[in-house]
């Protein structure tokens, strides 16, 4: 290849494009994974939740899934961005810093050997010149020679015109002599140079551009192989993100979002009672039996009638179009279930909120007590009406919860009762063929039946909720006020500093007692402000 210059040029020109060529192949590639994952992004946010803190919407298995395949998918998209970042570094970047040095290189590289070749070509160009110089002095050499011997053989030449020609002869003669010498000179030094360019420096000129274009092939391939490996290091976290989808999956419950929909929409109402039979035929009966009617008895019986139907269609809007009607406080307008879940929802974040307060009153006694321990940090008495504040505050609560309790234990408190009506119901429900008489006893003669005396016999549907069994609570010790209480808020029992009460109900940790006066007065006191003496195997009487 030692006459391949300008072939080796091209060569090494192709290689760089190449090299470009595969870097823009690169760079195209990471827009691909970088849009890739935006669009991945946006999809993720667009059918993301958006919910508030507060929204009790209730969570099924399959949504819950499906979020945490979102997530997975988010986490996904992360991972082609990884991929994007790696190649960008790893690959793209690296190879347009190497395209730049391999110019540079090839550059320096080319620049040589144009210099060596330029040299080679002036030592050829002296080696001619002295060529043709001793050449053109041979020729005259030649001619001064013909001439001298043309005069010497003259015998009509003088003396003077032989000597003369002689002179120049010997002139020409010494001049191609010493042009002969120096051509011999400048041809040795050209072979020289031209032994040294063919086989030292174009060979070394070459040596080096196969050496660059060696470390170009070896980088590309150490750029292919960074290229897969940005894509396999991800492949653990990507797999872990599939899995993760997978058990998303396997974590929808059916059941578990059936039993959803059944503590969300459930009511706690019973279903309606049967509607009673209106016979209508009695007045026939009774004609033909004794001729005559008993206008109030029919008069009562067709009244008791119309109310038990009245009072059995006045419990269908509970499954039919509820009536619409203002939000109370204590949910008494929410079905029977709702409302406790309500109650507890309610119940459990005033919990919450004493607990911030209580903790907020513990912080600020610790800083009252550092204060009055190091006067220089601060005024104990500046935290006095945030202290008095977070007391009343914490009071508030405490009545708040003490108030929801007490509706919570009404609700469930029906709730068991209803239980207990339906089962007994339940029980006590017989079928039977033929006709019974008012009071229950069965008789094949309609002349009896119609002339038992009317008994209104009431419905399950019937009973009104709004009763309980208000039998007061057994004592179980008694207490003794050591501070006065004046007892404003609703549910609270004033008390005299001294005075002797009863408990009823201890403290569940809320710094509250229920107890009750001597004249049957109850109400809840401050368990601070009271010395309680319970009795022995109270909890258990």
């Amino acid at each position: 290849l030692k006459d391949q210059f300008d072939n080796l040029d091209k060569h090494t020109q192709w290689g760089i494009d190449f090299l470009e060529k595969y870097a823009k192949f690169v760079k195209e590639r990471i827009e691909i994974e970088q849009n890739y994952a935006k669009q991945l992004r946006n999809l993720v946010k667009k059918y993301c939740p958006k919910r508030s803190p507060k929204d009790e919407e209730p969570r099924f298995t399959s949504c819950i899934a499906f979020f945490n395949i979102l997530n997975e998918l988010n986490d996904y998209a992360g991972q082609r961005e990884v991929v994007a970042e790696e190649m960008g570094h790893r690959v793209y970047g690296e190879l347009m810093r190497y395209s730049h040095d391999l110019k540079t290189e090839r550059k320096m590289h080319l620049q040589e050997g144009r210099k060596a070749q330029q040299y080679l070509d002036m030592c050829w160009k002296q080696m001619d010149n002295s060529k043709k110089k001793f050449e053109r002095e041979c020729r005259e050499a030649e001619k001064a020679q013909q001439s001298y011997e043309r005069l010497d053989n003259d015998t009509n030449a003088t003396k003077a015109d032989v000597e003369k020609a002689k002179q120049q002869l010997n002139l020409r003669t010494h001049m191609a002599d010493e042009n002969k010498n120096e051509y011999a000179a400048q041809l040795q030094n050209f072979n020289g140079e031209q032994h040294k360019h063919y086989y030292i420096v174009i060979p070394q000129i070459y040596k080096q551009l196969q050496e660059m274009d060696e470390r170009r092939t070896i980088k590309l391939s150490e750029c292919y192989k960074g290229f897969a490996d940005s894509e396999r290091k991800v492949i653990p976290i990507i797999s872990k993100c599939l899995e993760g989808m997978i058990l998303a999956a396997k974590s929808v419950d059916e059941h578990r979002d059936s039993q959803l929909v059944i503590d969300c929409f459930k009511s706690g109402f019973e279903p309606p009672g049967d509607f009673p039979f209106e016979d209508y035929s009695q007045n026939i009966y009774r004609t033909i039996s004794d001729g005559t009617i008993s206008t109030p008895k029919q008069e009562g019986m067709r009244i008791d009638s119309k109310t038990t139907v009245g009072k059995a269609k006045g419990k269908l809007w509970l499954f039919g179009k509820k009536p619409k009607g203002p939000a109370l406080e204590d949910f008494s307008h929410l079905p029977p279930e709702q409302r406790r879940k309500k109650l507890q929802q309610r119940i459990d974040e005033l919990n919450r909120e004493l607990q911030k307060e209580t903790d907020q009153k513990d912080a600020l006694i610790k800083m009252k007590d550092v204060y009055e321990k190091n006067p220089q940090m601060g005024d104990p008495g500046s935290l006095q009406p945030k202290l008095t504040e977070t007391m009343s505050n914490m009071d508030r609560l405490r009545m708040e919860i003490h108030k929801n309790e007490a509706w919570l234990s009404e609700v469930e408190g029906k709730v068991a009762a209803r239980s207990d009506r339906r089962h007994s119901s339940d029980i006590n429900h017989l079928v039977t063929q033929g006709r019974e008489s008012p009071e229950g006893s069965y008789t094949d003669d309609a002349n009896q039946e119609v002339r038992s005396p009317p008994q209104q016999h009431a419905h399950p549907t019937e009973f009104d909720d709004e009763f309980e069994d208000d039998d007061p609570l057994p004592a179980i010790g008694h207490c003794k006020a050591i501070y006065p209480f004046d007892g404003h808020n609703e549910g609270t029992l004033a008390m005299k500093e001294g005075e002797i009460l009863y408990i009823i109900e201890e403290d569940k940790g809320d710094g509250w007692t229920r107890a009750r006066r001597h004249n049957g007065e109850e109400g809840y006191v401050p368990t601070s402000y009271i010395d309680v003496t319970l009795e022995k195997n109270s909890k258990g009487a």
